[in-house]
């Protein structure tokens, strides 16, 4: 009778087991297919940081960077772009470890960053954590050792006198591939598969998209996505690539015209028929990802500490986590901040001690994380003010929520009055933490290169 009783138990017990782990099933698949505007839901209130796994720690490895992960998790990071996690090529390869956008085989990872599994537990742990994540992608080239030049050698494009592998633009460590060849169409789609379904990531940042035919494009993203919603980031500025089946590209034009503002050369206004441009340019539901500084930027520009250097970096890195259609970007370092460029081919450890914009970003990316105003297909209304070649300020809308931003993208001290009725509200300034009751010809004061943020509150 006890052993029957036993039994009883023990089969409820499994049972219960059994349909609870099928309904966190059933919710986790409901969730990664949940779209808005045609992109993952939590992408819309999201961000990325751009992970250079070689530098972030002294021994640059998987195992040693998540180390870090609660610290980022605090910092209110939610999507981990991790640079290229293939090995790198040895033949004509540039500097002493090579570039990781060289890559010697697809579905491999870089000893120098650890094995699969490592790179398994590294994804499973940011998953357990809330982390999204992506990883970079090579298609448009491989390394000038990739084993495809000898077993498929029709895969890349060849010299029509020598007959071999040609190198894109100025890259000699690379060799250009062919996607007039439907068999390396289909290997590379296959190729990406692999990563989603033995490790689970979350999405592709693509390497040189514009170089890599839409069809192709088309057709892989639809496939890719057939079982999981994955985020689709292009590292370009076109508006094809979102047709083509992407959720984000690259803001450089707007990127440029802030350096020229920092330089002088432009001014708010500037800013505003650059956004204006890409507004009437895109699709309406177009993400954008905006950034301050990335790898290349760094590396060949001295970005951000080069282009926008002390208190000037600080406007652009509000205005990035707060635009309309935004996803914005931090680089690895940028939290500390690491005034220096990284290196690419050699091994230059970063040296993480103060964290002195930790808490700057923090509160921009909690706020993102928690405020509907700030989704990416919130409404936008761009404010005029009394100093507009100086003053660039905007409200954010959405679901009865609204957030203000006004920032100076000038080194010069200014007061500047916004007429429009919108202003007018109770509102907590994001950073003095102050209340305030904002009315309609409100006067704004602002340092050089200053900037406030505040978030419409009921009254208490």
């Amino acid at each position: 009778m006890l052993l029957k009783r036993f039994l009883s138990i023990a089969f409820f017990a499994v049972l219960f087991v059994y349909i609870n782990a099928n309904a966190q099933e059933t919710k986790a698949l409901t969730t990664q297919k949940t779209t808005i505007d045609g992109h993952p839901a939590w992408i819309m209130q999201g961000n990325i940081y751009e992970v250079n796994v070689r530098q972030y720690t002294p021994e640059g490895t998987f195992k040693a960077f998540a180390k870090n992960l609660p610290r980022l998790k605090q910092m209110g990071v939610q999507t981990l772009w991790f640079m290229p996690i293939n090995p790198i090529g040895v033949l004509d390869r540039k500097g002493e470890l090579g570039s990781y956008y060289a890559v010697r085989n697809y579905k491999a990872i870089n000893p120098e960053f650890g094995t699969m599994d490592d790179w398994k537990a590294l994804v499973k742990q940011c998953h357990e954590m809330g982390f999204k994540v992506i990883i970079d992608w090579v298609p448009n080239h491989t390394a000038a050792d990739h084993y495809w030049l000898q077993a498929h050698p029709d895969f890349y494009v060849q010299d029509s006198i020598t007959h071999k592998a040609i190198s894109p633009f100025d890259w000699t460590d690379a060799r250009k591939l062919n996607y007039k060849n439907p068999e390396l169409c289909d290997s590379m789609t296959a190729t990406m598969e692999f990563w989603l379904k033995e490790t689970h990531i979350d999405g592709f940042r693509c390497d040189v998209a514009f170089e890599v035919p839409q069809a192709f494009w088309t057709k892989c993203i639809a496939k890719l996505r057939k079982d999981k919603n994955i985020f689709m980031l292009a590292e370009a500025s076109l508006p094809w690539l979102h047709v083509a089946g992407f959720d984000a590209t690259y803001t450089w034009p707007d990127y440029n015209v802030m350096k020229d503002i920092v330089k002088g050369k432009m001014n708010a206004m500037d800013l505003d028929s650059s956004l204006n441009d890409t507004e009437k340019e895109y699709p309406k539901n177009a993400l954008k990802m905006y950034f301050t500084s990335n790898h290349d930027l760094n590396s060949w520009e001295l970005a951000d500490y080069g282009t926008m250097p002390g208190k000037s970096h600080a406007p652009f890195a509000v205005l990035t986590q707060t635009m309309k259609r935004s996803v914005p970007l931090i680089y690895t370092g940028q939290e500390e901040p690491h005034l220096d460029s990284i290196s690419f081919f050699y091994k230059n450890t970063i040296s993480f001690q103060k964290y002195a914009r930790a808490s700057f970003y923090s509160k921009l990316l909690k706020l993102r994380k928690n405020n509907e105003a700030l989704a990416a297909n919130a409404n936008y209304t761009k404010l005029k003010s009394t100093n507009d070649k100086k003053v660039f300020a905007y409200v954010r809308e959405k679901n009865g929520k609204k957030v203000l931003v006004v920032l100076n993208l000038s080194p010069d001290p200014i007061t500047a009055t916004i007429a429009n009725p919108v202003v007018a509200g109770n509102a907590i300034e994001l950073f003095s933490n102050k209340n305030m009751e904002l009315r309609a010809g409100e006067k704004f004061s602002l340092e050089g290169w200053g900037y406030k943020v505040f978030n419409y509150v009921a009254k208490q």
